[in-house]
């Protein structure tokens, strides 16, 4: 499996990455938003109090 960063051979010790380089990359995308997981936002979605009488 390829380092889905650089596309270099993955290690055992950060699979899917190639290093911990790699890996802090990957990190650093998800905290800054960089990435999305597809769906409504989550201000969108109703919770379950919603269903509660009040």
């Amino acid at each position: 499996m390829a380092c889905p960063i650089c596309n270099k051979p993955s290690a055992a010790a950060y699979r899917p990455f190639c290093s911990k380089r790699c890996a802090d990359i990957d990190l650093a995308r998800w905290l800054r938003g960089e990435y999305v997981i597809p769906g409504p936002p989550l201000d969108d979605v109703p919770s379950e109090d919603d269903d509660k009488p009040h």
